[in-house]
């Protein structure tokens, strides 16, 4: 069977996307495992189908699989991706639109272009977790080791778990984060003991003119160019540890672009504003 994607990329995040109101994918895992794989597929951090939304206060759906096969919580990346998907191929005049994904119903705003077309999103991320214990052990016996300011190989820092319906581990280094050996750290610290479903982590430099530069490891996936849910939590903990004063329009640099980030003390819930861009569509089979 063939199948029709479209391949977009949200800050250099880039997902295989399919509509399944249209195909049937019987066993999405293994299609976003082969289809994920650079030069043997399409190449991509994973695929994300979108459907119809099983709940009535929702318009449309996300499933989101990384390209190691497992499935995701939450992309925020790839919900301003699905917000232009759906409107620039006319499946739907709503803006709002309400996106029904496994970590709850977001709310994504449209920013249109002179053409009509989707340049950017604001997501409505809603508000983060700073305490949950399905997804971060506060009282293992090992957490401390990265908690209390050593994370790898005795390096200091300070720290703070942030879930954004994912789990993230976000780190403030002194370390010059362009040259930090991510594919050392970014494994050990995923599959540390603390995170019972395994974690995001991310490695945060605030520089001398007050900007955070952040590179991230996805559970998952592994590196990656931008990851939106991790851009939330990342400004977040600097609020909460001072990084950073303001609330609002926190520019976070990554290595596929920067998200602008800002965080209601009244609502508590976080709004993420970046672009959406389609790459080039296709057909392929069937794994």
């Amino acid at each position: 069977m063939t199948i029709e994607f479209t391949k977009m990329h949200g800050a250099g995040n880039d997902y295989i996307y399919v509509n399944t109101m249209k195909y049937d994918i019987p066993d999405p895992a293994a299609a976003s495992i082969a289809w994920s794989r650079p030069h043997f597929g399409i190449g991509s951090d994973g695929l994300i189908l979108i459907g119809k939304a099983e709940r009535p206060e929702a318009d449309f759906s996300m499933r989101i699989f990384n390209n190691d096969g497992s499935e995701a919580m939450m992309c925020g990346n790839g919900t301003r991706c699905v917000a232009k998907y759906l409107h620039d191929k006319g499946l739907t005049d709503k803006n709002p639109i309400r996106l029904e994904t496994r970590s709850g119903i977001k709310v994504l705003n449209l920013h249109l272009d002179q053409e009509g077309k989707v340049e950017a999103v604001t997501v409505d991320m809603g508000a983060p977790i700073l305490e949950d214990s399905t997804q971060f052990d506060p009282n293992s016996d090992v957490t401390q080791e990265i908690v209390n300011g050593k994370w790898s190989n005795g390096k200091s820092s300070s720290s703070l778990f942030v879930s954004m319906g994912n789990p993230h581990f976000v780190i403030f280094t002194d370390e010059d984060v362009e040259t930090l050996p991510i594919e050392e750290y970014g494994p050990k610290l995923e599959h540390h003991p603390a995170f019972p479903q395994r974690c995001n982590i991310e490695f945060v430099q605030v520089r001398d003119d007050g900007t955070l530069r952040m590179r991230v490891w996805e559970r998952g996936s592994g590196i990656t160019l931008a990851c939106g849910t991790g851009a939330c939590a990342t400004a977040v903990a600097a609020i909460l540890t001072h990084h950073v004063a303001q609330r609002s329009d926190i520019r976070i640099q990554m290595d596929g672009g920067t998200l602008s980030i800002s965080w209601d003390e009244a609502t508590r819930h976080v709004m993420m504003t970046g672009p959406a861009t389609i790459v080039f569509e296709g057909e392929i089979e069937l794994p």
